[in-house]
């Protein structure tokens, strides 16, 4: 398809492995997760593609030359596992009155509940009209775009997409110098119990922090077992496969982080962190031995301990969890979108995502008046 008027052409890729991993990369703004080295991994190791409900389609945006302008990692969606936006009963309204509502076109990180940028490059407009242009003309039911940030949703508000809000916790350094100078900024009763939990999840392990080539085949072993733990407790089925963590390994070593717990030198837990620009990200945890208070150990406290010692912002433990909030970590808004061509139906969806809207904003004030720092000012 192409936009004669600004001499711009679209088209959709077979998937992101196969596309220049320098060209997609000038446009992923140093977001690992929108990167080439991620989005590869998942296609080469069969987390997505032939059999999983998630068929890769990029949506590709080319100028005149033949460059890529801009880029949105797209899937087409034959259920909505995988994606930590829930749409079960959107699915579920538009069958019932005789449509089809899968498979759908999903702007997403596969797995990841992380935001960030998602309409890739300088031309979200166009790229928006290809993706509006993909649904009508293949008559899928629906567009979504997961876990965007600001400018992006902006940009499709524009076009009447309807904005969606949901709720994660992040943890933010507000300039802290080390974990206690952290702890000092809490009321004394959730000072006085992250210690004991960290007292308790500690008795008799000893705890190491991997990164990069630190990472050996014994230590992705043990994280592929934890992980299959944690996924089938969860999901039923881990949706990576062992290849993901090895090409992982492999392609984006620098960027990640690996806390284990051992006993007797032997690794009994894991929690496998990506690290951004300015944040860490908590991806996969997981245990082959019950620790109370082990998982807040691996996976919010020590990680809050390494943003701080590394001069990052933030630190973001993934999806859900309203438990984070008395460990320091604070309520914000995420954002998906929704393009829906058919009226009657996008009608429906408007009245509940405003609804819904009212509620999310409701819950956050009050869960901003349950956090544990000593004054008011966290933000």
């Amino acid at each position: 398809m192409a936009d004669r008027e600004n001499e711009v052409l679209a088209r959709i890729a077979a998937g992101v492995s196969a596309l220049d991993a320098g060209e997609w990369d000038r446009l992923s703004a140093n977001h690992p997760f929108v990167g080439h080295a991620f989005l590869s991994a998942l296609e080469e190791s069969a987390s997505v593609g032939p059999g999983t409900g998630w068929t890769p389609a990029p949506i590709l945006i080319e100028d005149e030359s033949g460059s890529l302008a801009a880029a949105a990692p797209a899937y087409l969606k034959t259920h909505s596992q995988g994606e930590y936006v829930f749409d079960h009963g959107w699915a579920d309204a538009w069958e019932r009155a005789g449509g089809a509502y899968y498979p759908k076109l999903q702007v997403a990180v596969p797995f990841t509940p992380v935001p960030g940028p998602r309409l890739l490059g300088s031309r979200p407009q166009q790229l928006l009209a290809a993706l509006e242009a993909v649904t009508v003309q293949n008559q899928l039911s629906s567009a979504h775009i997961n876990f965007i940030e600001g400018r992006d949703t902006a940009e499709t508000e524009q076009r009447g997409w309807l904005i969606r809000h949901g709720i994660q916790y992040h943890w933010f350094n507000r300039g802290f110098g080390d974990f206690d100078d952290f702890l000092a900024s809490l009321t004394s009763r959730k000072r006085k119990a992250i210690r004991k939990e960290r007292v308790a999840a500690r008795e008799g392990l000893e705890f190491r922090a991997l990164r990069g080539a630190e990472i050996g085949a014994a230590e992705w072993d043990w994280m592929w077992r934890f992980y299959q733990d944690t996924g089938s407790r969860k999901w039923g089925d881990p949706y990576l496969t062992r290849d993901f963590f090895d090409r992982i390994g492999d392609t984006m070593s620098d960027s990640l982080l690996l806390f284990l717990a051992c006993r007797d030198g032997r690794p009994i837990a894991g929690a496998l962190n990506v690290i951004g620009p300015d944040a860490l990200y908590g991806r996969y945890w997981g245990t082959i031995d019950e620790v109370r208070f082990l998982h807040f150990e691996l996976s919010y406290y020590q990680a809050i301990e390494w943003a701080i010692a590394n001069g990052l912002s933030s630190v973001q433990a993934g999806a859900q969890g309203e438990h984070k909030l008395g460990r320091g970590y604070e309520p914000v808004i995420t954002r998906s979108v929704h393009f829906i061509p058919d009226r009657g139906f996008k009608s429906a969806v408007a009245d509940f995502v405003k609804r819904e809207r009212e509620a999310v904003a409701l819950e956050v004030e009050w869960l901003r008046r349950d956090l544990p720092y000593r004054s008011s000012s966290a933000e």
